[in-house]
């Protein structure tokens, strides 16, 4: 399925993460990502994650495995590849999780907030900002959200022009010690 702004019309909000199965700040986070997808969906608030990390990079990021990650975490929102990788250069993506945050302005979703979902990625017990939550709910009471909105810290996406590069300096790696070995 093919999903794009009008997918969500509907919403109240719009939650976009760029997020993949293998880094492990996504793995950290997945539980609390699903539960904001739960608890806000009957408040109208849609999510979708996007994964833009090119497959040939780290198989753990292919279509089939997003499926088996889907069904494996439970996600409660639409999981979809981004196999161009053009979504995520619209988007300024840069790392995985990253989360946009768009309040739905008139017909139109703007943006209003991109930032880390709270402030202890590793370890849900230590969470004192609910950063993400704020944010929402500051959309959803019509209040206006913080400005000083920190990054989401997570894995690089793993862009189609670096897998180029890795496997090109496999292949030399490869021909050097072939030339070492006669």
């Amino acid at each position: 399925m093919t999903y794009s702004l009008e997918s969500f019309k509907k919403s109240k909000a719009l939650l976009v993460v760029f997020m993949c199965n293998h880094c492990p700040y996504v793995i950290a986070i997945q539980e609390r990502l699903n539960e904001i997808a739960k608890e806000y969906a009957n408040q109208g608030v849609s999510v979708i994650g996007i994964n833009s990390n090119d497959p040939l990079y780290k198989d753990a990021d292919s279509f089939e495995n997003m499926k088996l990650t889907a069904k494996e975490w439970g996600l409660q929102f639409p999981y979809v590849m981004d196999e161009t990788q053009e979504v995520a250069r619209a988007y300024d993506a840069v790392c995985t999780p990253d989360p946009y945050l768009f309040a739905k302005v008139g017909n139109q979703f703007i943006l209003r907030y991109r930032g880390r979902i709270d402030d202890s990625w590793k370890d849900e017990s230590l969470v004192q900002e609910q950063s993400l939550r704020l944010a929402i709910d500051a959309i959803l009471f019509g209040k206006k959200i913080s400005e000083n909105q920190i990054p989401s810290m997570g894995c690089s996406i793993k862009w189609k022009e670096l897998t180029a590069q890795k496997l090109a300096e496999k292949a030399a790696q490869a021909a050097a010690q072939s030339g070492e070995k006669k």
